[in-house]
């Protein structure tokens, strides 16, 4: 069934540091190729579409995968497949087709739970997997808080799965990123958000900072997460602190609820990555900002149980790239990062894509640029 939709490491993994000297040219947006909206709520497959928190592309097939975060509000965790119209002469994007949908599976084949019960997934991120003919997705699990005590506590995870929905692995998680159901390990909603493949290594980011790594970003501080990797057979390597911005504006009125964090990372190559930053302000709405970080010279932190005790660390390096919070108002909630085909001339296609929370008042809403120093 096929329906078309057209609306308007560091160092770790390598044997060798990468050398300081080694020329690398910034990724740069070029040029913005254009904007496709899925409807609101749209059926597909028996499945309420919404919630795209994750997409990625298999290069050989051109097959895209969006994997969606609902908990069983309206169908259990899934995933979608689709082709995206990108003109592989101009860049033009030009139409969003979906072509699939796959209910998300434990080992004994079984759907997991949906939100508020033992096991349930949250699913936030999806890779597909070009050397392990598999897909890989984040799932940030839950627990409980003081607004929220009823919550079981369900454990964050990146998980392997076959073509067919079925999980197949599921990577070590290390010891401090063990969700609790107390003041320790990630907040709830902090858990996993972002992940990244590559040839040679896994890395999977937190979205914000554990209880011991320090108080959540306020407009005067910001905060760390945690970026995790693990070599592609599954052994952890090492883990480092990524420094999230303070709060980008107060929000209205200025005791609101606000909060920030990475919402996706993209490998660009070897210690390079792309990192989107997202915040939300009650009053304000989305801002965001995507980053190029660096992990080569940071410390291994892995070993640290907490990072505001005042312990000397050095976190990865962030160059802003673009603020796509002046870009095409009202900023959705941009939570995907994937690379589209190659153009003609060397540019490289970036794919950044919303999740709208099944509110009418947001959208899902898939952008696409133009990107030189790529990789």
């Amino acid at each position: 069934m096929a329906i078309s939709v057209a609306f308007a490491v560091s160092s770790v993994g390598l044997t060798q540091p990468v050398s300081a000297a080694e020329p690398r040219e910034p990724v740069r947006i070029t040029r913005f190729l254009g904007e496709q909206r899925i409807p609101h709520k749209m059926m597909f497959g028996g499945t309420t579409v919404g919630g795209i928190s994750g997409v990625d592309r298999d290069p050989r097939t051109g097959t895209w995968y969006f994997i969606s975060d609902d908990r069983w509000r309206y169908n259990p965790a899934r995933y979608y497949t689709g082709r995206l119209d990108i003109d592989r002469e101009t860049g033009a994007f030009t139409g969003v087709r979906l072509t699939g949908v796959t209910t998300l599976t434990r080992s004994d084949g079984t759907a997991f739970p949906g939100y508020g019960q033992t096991q349930s997934a949250d699913p936030e991120s999806i890779r597909f997997d070009r050397w392990g003919e598999r897909l890989l997705w984040g799932d940030e699990g839950d627990r409980p808080d003081t607004a929220n005590p009823d919550i079981p506590v369900s454990a964050s995870a990146v998980r392997g799965m076959n073509l067919q929905g079925r999980q197949v692995s599921e990577l070590r998680l290390p010891q401090n990123l063990r969700l609790t159901d107390g003041e320790s390990g990630p907040r709830r909603n902090f858990g996993f958000e972002g992940l990244a493949v590559t040839e040679r290594t896994i890395t999977a980011v937190t979205e914000g900072p554990r209880y011991e790594d320090g108080r959540l970003p306020t407009v005067r501080r910001g905060a760390p997460a945690r970026l995790t990797v693990w070599s592609r057979q599954g052994a952890l390597r090492a883990q480092y602190a990524y420094p999230l911005d303070p709060l980008p504006i107060a929000p209205v009125p200025a005791n609101g609820m606000a909060d920030t964090g990475v919402s996706e990372i993209l490998p660009i190559e070897g210690s390079r990555f792309l990192a989107l930053e997202r915040a939300w302000m009650e009053g304000v709405g989305y801002r965001v900002r995507l980053y190029e970080i660096d992990l080569s010279s940071a410390t291994n932190v892995l070993s640290m149980n907490g990072l505001a005790a005042g312990e000397s660390y050095r976190p990865v390096t962030k160059r802003l790239v673009y603020d796509l919070g002046s870009f095409r108002p009202p900023v959705q909630n941009l939570e995907s990062l994937a690379w589209g085909p190659r153009l003609p001339g060397g540019e490289c296609t970036l794919v950044i894509g919303s999740d709208d929370n099944f509110d009418q008042s947001e959208a899902t809403q898939l952008m696409v640029f133009g990107v030189s120093g790529c990789r």
